[in-house]
């Protein structure tokens, strides 16, 4: 892409200038004074069905608004208009190239706007579009080869070596790889660790296996580093017998969040010498404290709430960009109608799949699980809780509600009961989509702001009995290209196996996310 944008956005500035983006930038994207402000809250939703969606669209040849998708889409077709601008972004939209562009007159106007709009405000600039450093740029400059991924591209797929009982640790680290927002941070060589420390860093080790991934090697990988670096972190998870995928998945979580705490604190370590002494030091990415879960709906509750235990303000690092959550309880009193919130985060969401203790149908769907993870529940008698309001126990409902959600979200569909009578599989078929939308399930779903779709990417699924079972997972490697991972074995899979598939582990990613 050229810095002019395409041939279409050319042809529109000879001969209407840029007048008109510098007016609707400013106005509708930016906001640079009260009065813009107050022009966008009157006039900017879709001329079709009203929404003030996130992502609204302003036409640059006439006065038009319409948002994402078909209104906008409609309306640039049917007048043959080429070029609009997105508001939320201010980023230029060809609708004859199907594509965003970039101009850089437009990039040095729309800086100029957001800075009168952060001073006008007393704001710090928000987003900003990435622009290669003199470093990069050479760098860029001195390797000009690329290479170029086509659609049936196999760079990226490893078969994992099985080292005894280790197809729980394949299926997850599979998942992992092919999480987008983790592979552009560890391909990007985002994470920066101490030497000293690099070769007990698990994130080192994760940031090592994305090289591997994506060499163009085929041959399969061995994971005995990270196996023993896992048991060396995670002791409840070492030896040689088969795990659970699902604790595996959050031990390991745990560990690399721990670890990016580890990395700033050396790096800001080695900038305080640094400062004092003029000696070196690394850098890293900010993090906090997490759990590793066990078997138990309570243990694995009790472990998402302790996430931010190492550190009093929400966590920065990588892993809880990604995967963290917060999730509302409200507990509401019987007699007086007095309601008592709390919020935690977390990581992934546990969904029963038996009978509830009050009866009431089996769930069928990925859906079904989630209405009834999120309806009200009555605590019982037996379930009294001290209202602050009434000074004395009380009857209550309590229900669940996601009151942030990640920009991924991971479903655990809890399969094992174990009791003291008898470990038992349930098999029963649930059935989930490859898309759908959270909405629903939030804690403010009438006033919920934005995107809230969320994509299927990569299933785990254990076959067999719980007592000598197998796992194996599917991944999206491409837009339109699932492929099945059993230890070293890659084979192509279709979407229609996928959603067969029993489910154990189901990962969704956000469709949109919304820059903070």
């Amino acid at each position: 892409m050229a810095e002019t944008g395409c041939k279409h956005f050319q042809a529109y500035v000879k001969e209407q200038s840029l007048d008109t983006f510098r007016v609707i930038d400013a106005y509708f994207s930016a906001c640079v004074n009260k009065d813009a402000r107050e022009k966008k809250a009157l006039s900017c939703c879709c001329f079709e069905c009203g929404s003030y969606g996130l992502q609204v669209y302003a036409c640059l040849h006439c006065i038009y608004f319409g948002c994402r998708g078909a209104h906008i889409a409609t309306h640039l077709r049917a007048k043959k208009h080429a070029i609009a601008l997105e508001l939320s972004h201010g980023t230029l939209y060809c609708n004859s190239c199907r594509d965003f562009i970039y101009d850089s007159r437009c990039r040095e106007i729309a800086t100029v706007n957001r800075r009168l709009e952060a001073k006008d405000i007393s704001k710090s600039l928000s987003w900003q579009p990435w622009i290669p450093t003199p470093k990069e740029t050479n760098l860029l400059l001195a390797n000009p080869r690329r290479r170029h991924v086509r659609a049936n591209e196999t760079i990226g797929l490893r078969g994992l070596i099985n080292l005894g009982s280790t197809c729980f640790m394949n299926c997850i680290v599979q998942a992992l790889i092919h999480t987008p927002l983790l592979s552009d941070y560890f391909l990007s060589e985002r994470h920066e660790c101490n030497a000293k420390s690099s070769l007990k860093c698990l994130v080192c080790e994760v940031s090592r296996l994305f090289q591997e991934f994506y060499s163009g090697s085929r041959s399969p990988l061995s994971l005995h580093r990270l196996l023993h670096l896992i048991w060396n972190h995670a002791k409840h998870l070492a030896g040689y017998e088969q795990q659970d995928a699902h604790e595996f998945f959050i031990a390991t979580l745990d560990v690399l969040h721990r670890h990016c705490i580890k990395a700033k604190t050396e790096c800001e370590s080695a900038n305080k010498q640094n400062n004092a002494t003029s000696s070196g030091g690394g850098s890293g990415s900010a993090g906090s404290g997490g759990g590793a879960s066990g078997g138990s709906s309570s243990q694995h509750a009790n472990n998402n709430a302790n996430l931010y235990n190492n550190c009093p303000t929400q966590c920065n690092c990588i892993i809880d960009q990604i995967f963290t959550g917060m999730l509302q309880s409200d507990v509401v009193c019987q007699a007086c109608k007095g309601v008592s919130t709390t919020i935690d985060p977390f990581w992934d969401i546990s969904l029963d799949l038996g009978e509830t203790a009050h009866g009431g149908a089996t769930p069928k769907t990925l859906i079904d699980c989630l209405e009834r993870y999120t309806r009200a529940e009555h605590l019982g008698e037996s379930g009294k809780i001290k209202c602050s309001t009434c000074k004395s126990y009380q009857e209550s409902t309590k229900q669940f509600s996601l009151r942030t959600l990640p920009s991924v979200a991971s479903f655990h569909l809890k399969r094992f009961e174990h009791s003291t009578l008898i470990d038992k599989k349930i098999s029963t078929f649930i059935s989930f989509p490859v898309e759908f939308d959270m909405t629903p399930f939030m804690s403010e779903k009438n006033n919920a702001y934005g995107d809230f779709r969320y994509s299927l990417y990569a299933v785990v699924n254990h076959v067999g009995t719980i007592d000598t079972g197998h796992y194996i997972a599917y991944v999206r490697h491409h837009k339109d290209t699932w492929v099945k991972c059993d230890d070293h074995i890659i084979t192509t899979a279709t979407l229609k196996q996928v959603l067969d598939s029993e489910g154990y582990l189901l990962f969704y990613h956000k469709n949109i996310l919304e820059y903070e």
